[in-house]
Order: C-alpha cells, then sequence, then structure tokens
C-alpha cells in the first residue's frame, strides 16, 4: 500500500477543553476515582487509553464499578478467554439491561418527544416504568419468556422505547425495522430469527406525506410463519381496523395494569437485540448483542465520551432501522432524557431539528455528516436563528464529516461545543473512534480512539502504521462485539465478516489514518477505493473536494478496476437546480479535482443524475453501483427495500445497458 499523508499536518484547532470542564466531565471524575479507588494516577488521555486496552480486565471492571451496575449475580472473572471471535466477558454474571435502565423512577421527564403529526410531548421516568411494566405483563400474558422473539415495525416513538424495554425485561430478544422499509427487506431481517410476537404501527408521516402501512403489515403477517400475535400502535389512525390482519390486538389491550416490574436476571451474554447489516448486496446478518456486553459499551461511550450527565437531553436524529437508535437508548442508563423525532429532517425545511434544538432544549444534538453538509450548502445559520445555549456538543456519524463541516459547525451553530465526529458501527453498537472533553477539536479530524478500543491502522503486511491510511483494525476484544450471526451455527460468517484477512484481528473495512497526536481520520469503505496509478485513496476525500463545488448537489464516484486490472473513474453528480453539465462546468470540476486532489483522480468522465443511491441510514451505495457497472444483475448488486432512494438505482441499470449496447454496436 503507498503511504498517504494526512490532509493537512497543520489543522486548525477549533476548540479547547477548560480546566473547568474538564473537572466537571464524566470521564474527568472517572480519572479522579481511578486515583482514589484504584491508585491509577493519569494526566493524559494517551495514558489512559493505553491502560485500557492493555489491561482489559482492570478497565472493564472498573467501568462496572464506576457506574454501579445492578447484577443479579457476581462476575467471577472480567475476561475468561480474549480470543477473537469468541472472548469471554464477565463469567457467571447475570443482570438484565431494562433494570439498569429503569432505575430512576421519579418525574423526571425521560422521553421528549416529537414528530410531524405530533406536538412537543414528554413521559416522565415514573411514567416510563409504568408503562413498561404494564407492557412487559401483557407480553407474558402471550406467552412469552426467555429467549423468544419480538420484533417492531415502528417509528421513533415512546411505544417503541417500551416495547423494547418491556422485551428485555422478560430476556426476550428485540429487533426493529423502521416502517418505511418494504416487505422484502422487513420478510427478509425477521423471518430468519422467527418471532412470535410483532408490533406495528398503522402507518406513518414522513415529509407532509400520511402512508398507510396496513396492506404492507398483512403481507409480512403472511410470511412470518412463526407469529403468533400482532399488536397494533395506532400512529396515522385512532382507530386502525384490525379485522384483516389475524391474531391481532391493539396496543392499549394489550397492557395489564400492574405497579411492579420483575427483571428476568440472565447471562452477561444472553442476547439483547439482534441488528442487521445493511442488505444492500444481499440477505442482511443479523447481527446478535448482549445484554452485558451493550451495558457495559453505553455506559463508557455515553459517559465518558459524550459526556451525557444526569438530566441532560440527548438527542440523534435516527431511524428505528440503524444502530445510532439503540445507542440513544442507552442515554437512560444515564438519567438523560431521550429527545425523539419521528419525520423528516428536511420537512418543512432544513431548520426542523435546529427549532427543535431550541424547542426541546437539547444539551446532545446527533445527526449524520451528510445532514450538517446540506445544512451548510443551504447557508443555515442555527446559531442566529435559535436560542442555542443550552447546546454542548454535536455529534456526527454515518460518513466522514470533512474539514469544512467542522467549520461550518463552529462558525454556524456555536463555537463553545464539542464537535464529536465519530466512526463506528451495527456490528458494535458503540464507536471505534470519537468523541473526548479532555482534547481539542482539530478541524477534519475525530478526536481520539475510544477507550477499550485497540484501532491501529494496517498497511496490506498487517503492520500498523501511523500518519498513513491504513486498514481500520482491532486487536484486542470488545464486549459489545458480536455474540454470533444469527443462523450461523458453525461461526464460519461471522469470521469472514470480520477475521479472514488478518486472523485474530478484527478488520472493520474502513480506511484510517491515525495520527501522531492520537487524532483520527476516516477515508471511507475499503471494498470502494479510488485506485489510481497505483495510489489508494479512500472516497471521502473525493467527496470533499465535491461539496465544496457550489454547482454540485451531491456526487458519487466510482472506481471501476477490478482484480488486476484498471477501470475507468466514473463521476455522477447532481446538479442545482437550473445548472447544467455543460463543458464549462465540466472543466471546472476537473480543475478542481486535478489541484486539489491529484491528476491521477481527474474521472474518465462525468454524468449528470437525478440522485444519489442511499440507504436508509443515508449512507452512500457505492459498492452495489459499483457491481452495477461492472456487470452483476441489479436484483444481485442492490436490495432496493434497504435503500431511502430505490428509484435512483434505475439510472444506473439503464446507464450500463446503454453502455454495453454502445460497446457491442463498435
Amino acid at each position: 500500500m503507498n503511504p498517504q499523508p494526512g490532509l493537512d499536518s497543520n489543522r486548525k484547532i477549533l476548540w479547547q477543553p477548560s480546566a473547568e470542564g474538564i473537572s466537571h466531565s464524566h470521564i474527568g471524575r472517572y480519572m479522579a476515582w481511578l486515583k482514589e479507588n484504584r491508585g491509577l494516577n493519569f494526566q493524559r488521555y494517551d495514558d489512559l487509553w493505553q491502560w485500557s486496552v492493555t489491561d482489559l480486565e482492570g478497565f472493564w471492571s472498573s467501568i462496572w464499578d464506576y457506574h454501579n451496575v445492578i447484577a443479579h449475580k457476581p462476575y467471577s472473572r472480567v475476561l475468561a478467554s480474549r480470543e477473537m471471535p469468541g472472548a469471554v466477558w464477565f463469567e457467571g454474571a447475570e443482570l438484565n439491561f431494562a433494570e439498569n435502565v429503569l432505575k430512576r423512577r421519579d418525574n423526571s421527564p425521560a422521553l421528549i418527544y416529537r414528530s410531524e403529526s405530533r406536538p412537543l410531548g414528554e413521559m416522565s421516568y415514573a411514567e416510563l416504568y409504568r408503562q413498561t411494566a404494564a407492557v412487559a405483563a401483557g407480553l407474558r400474558r402471550l406467552g412469552l419468556t426467555r429467549g423468544d422473539r419480538v420484533v417492531a415495525y415502528m417509528p421513533n416513538i415512546p411505544e417503541t422505547i417500551v416495547a423494547f424495554l418491556a422485551a428485555a425485561s422478560l430476556g426476550v430478544i428485540w429487533s426493529s425495522c423502521a416502517p418505511e422499509l418494504g416487505p422484502h427487506s422487513v420478510i427478509d431481517r425477521f423471518r430468519q430469527i422467527e418471532p412470535k410476537v410483532l408490533i406495528a404501527v398503522d402507518g406513518y408521516q414522513y415529509g407532509g406525506t400520511s402512508h398507510d402501512r396496513m396492506d404492507v403489515l398483512g403481507e409480512i403477517c403472511q410470511n412470518l410463519p412463526s407469529l403468533q400475535h400482532l399488536v397494533l400502535v395506532p400512529n396515522l389512525n385512532e382507530h386502525p381496523p384490525l379485522d384483516k390482519l389475524p391474531h391481532a390486538l391493539r396496543w392499549e389491550d394489550l397492557k395489564v395494569p400492574t405497579s411492579e416490574l420483575a427483571f428476568e436476571p440472565v447471562p452477561f451474554d444472553h442476547p439483547l437485540w439482534v441488528v442487521y447489516s445493511s442488505g444492500t448486496t444481499g440477505l442482511p446478518k443479523g447481527i446478535v448483542h448482549g445484554h452485558g456486553g451493550v451495558l457495559l459499551e453505553h455506559l463508557k461511550n455515553l459517559s465518558l465520551h459524550k459526556d451525557i450527565h444526569s438530566g441532560d437531553r440527548f438527542f440523534w436524529f435516527t431511524s428505528t432501522s440503524w444502530i445510532m437508535w439503540n445507542i440513544l437508548l442507552g442515554g437512560l442508563l444515564l438519567e438523560a432524557a431521550l429527545v425523539l423525532y419521528d419525520g423528516s429532517p428536511g420537512y418543512p425545511n432544513m431548520d426542523t431539528l435546529w427549532r427543535l434544538a431550541d424547542e426541546a432544549r437539547i444539551t446532545h444534538f446527533g445527526t449524520s455528516a451528510p445532514f450538517l453538509m446540506a445544512c451548510r450548502k443551504a447557508g443555515l445559520q442555527p446559531g442566529r436563528q435559535h436560542d442555542l445555549s443550552q447546546l454542548r456538543s454535536v455529534g456526527s456519524t454515518g460518513a466522514p464529516l470533512p474539514a469544512e463541516g467542522f467549520k461550518w459547525v463552529y462558525e454556524a451553530v456555536k463555537a463553545d461545543i464539542i464537535l464529536g465526529s465519530t466512526s463506528g458501527g451495527t456490528d458494535i453498537s458503540s464507536a471505534f473512534v470519537g468523541a473526548c472533553p479532555l482534547l481539542p477539536v482539530y478541524s477534519g479530524e475525530i478526536q481520539c480512539r475510544g477507550l477499550g478500543v485497540k484501532a491501529l491502522a494496517y498497511d496490506d503486511e498487517g503492520r500498523p502504521v501511523v500518519n498513513s491510511m491504513g486498514e481500520l483494525v482491532v486487536t484486542e476484544p470488545m464486549p459489545s462485539m458480536p455474540l454470533f450471526f444469527w443462523n450461523d451455527p458453525d461461526g464460519s460468517r461471522y469470521r469472514d465478516a470480520y477475521f479472514s484477512t488478518f486472523p485474530g484481528v478484527w478488520r472493520h473495512g474502513d480506511w484510517i489514518e491515525i495520527t501522531d497526536r492520537g487524532t483520527c481520520i476516516i477515508y471511507g469503505r475499503s471494498d470502494s477505493t479510488l485506485k489510481r496509478g497505483g495510489i489508494r485513496m479512500g472516497t471521502s476525500e473525493f467527496y470533499r473536494v465535491l461539496d465544496e463545488a457550489p454547482e454540485v448537489v451531491d456526487s458519487l464516484v466510482i472506481d471501476t478496476s477490478g482484480l488486476g486490472r484498471e477501470g475507468e473513474l466514473l463521476l455522477f453528480v447532481v446538479l442545482r437546480s437550473g445548472v447544467e453539465l455543460d463543458p464549462a462546468l465540466l472543466a471546472r470540476i476537473n480543475d478542481r479535482i486535478r489541484r486539489e486532489l491529484s491528476p491521477r483522480h481527474v474521472p474518465d468522465e462525468i454524468f449528470a443524475v437525478p440522485d444519489i443511491p442511499r440507504t436508509l441510514n443515508g449512507k452512500k451505495m457505492e459498492v452495489p453501483v459499483q457491481k452495477i457497472l461492472t456487470g452483476s444483475p441489479p436484483e444481485r448488486a442492490a436490495n432496493l427495500g434497504s435503500m431511502a432512494n430505490p428509484e435512483s438505482i434505475r439510472f444506473f441499470v439503464e446507464f450500463t445497458a446503454a453502455r454495453a449496447r454502445k460497446t457491442i454496436s463498435q
């Protein structure tokens, strides 16, 4: 692999922690606790990180003790086996994730929620406990016991949180899909895990349009042979009809009033939920996470890195199909209030979520990098238009956030905040690299590697590299790594997914640079790399340059190179209304790429397209489009039901067919 320099070795510092901020932060208090209770005196984050990835037992036991984890049985050993895959954590412990969430039961707000059709509302911790107890009793009355599966076809609303906590309290395994997913995508996911109960809404509203899902629900139910009950939650209509849905009952009829919630003690590695790989190119993999691993990882990440405190208001724009919904739930472990929004972030305009930040007094605002860049392109000035005095941090994930995005946040949103750019995944239900209240924020860089995460950049020979782009790997186990994949009895799919390139070492599939000051830069997926003239480059670098082109709204770059051959570099752009891809614009785009990237990365051809294919989580579908362009049948290359805009793929199918006809005619 050719060494790749960082974008700028003299990046500007945009934010510095104050002494007062450090002392009041969770991580500052944790370091003081380590000194008092463990005799460990760390002055620098790097020293703390080195200890956390070297003394795994000492570090993770400190997370357990510092956060006073509620357990029914203590653990006999922190790490009985550190082999990957197959590490055995907190052997002998029995606990319950939901019990640790619901330890607060007063009238403080637990959920603050709004949607396109609902005004701002609140649910207290006491009410959350009461409703969870009632739904848990109802699920128990339906015959559910530990290890059974409950699935949800639900949006990001309070009822979904309640249903999850009720299932988890029983030791029942949870899985969810957002209601905008098509029936085949839902069936592909849920049928794998053979659920007994489906909890679903009758419909949802998005972008000002109502979407009835009753017919879709009927199709889903018919294709889940294990299903015994459907629980219908009214969302679009107050009284949706049940007559066409077998074994259906209403949400209110499920509840059994009770004053006590009995938490089922389960082993540390008992499955908590099943989440799924994107499924853009095949049947989604069912990734299984455990009660204990998720509990400890969320306590660590949300307190020590995101600095969420009791009474904070924690928001992340997400759907129930994205792992960020599961991570958002973890805010309840720290006695914060979760802020939920259901609807389009761009309806009625791009200011919607910033208005919510003002109205709900959000302290931690989480979103995606594409959303922040879209706000920048739209010329928004949220800090001038709204009262964001309560805001302490902005979180960004889902794609690399370029330096220009960092600059916009500090200029247009708020200067005195932590911009926590983060990279992790569904695979670990957390982050590999992210924010830290002890460290400065450099433009375009992620602050640090996470505590307990031995993340490195590897070259092709499996050697660690610094100040150079390499494969993101993790060389020591984490408690939240998947327990297993569903329907993978010999573990072969699990090993192939993460451990086939470097045996015994987790390879995540991202390009990363770890700088000599400990910051990190993510360059995009390593399976969609641009390789021109022997030089490899992550796609995020390409998009950074295109984001600065005023005529370009969105872009997708594809390298059609295959094994042993160099193909074409094709650029597809969505242009602003009224702009044409004429020779002058082509020249400006090419000049910009030549000047800011390299002459090698000037595209062979540039095409205007109506839209860029994206997953439901907003990620550009580089690999599926690459497969279509290189001859894969579209039905095998892309799963339309897993796309936010399935109609966008049609252009690339027709484009490929037209190019093939042209080649034949020549």
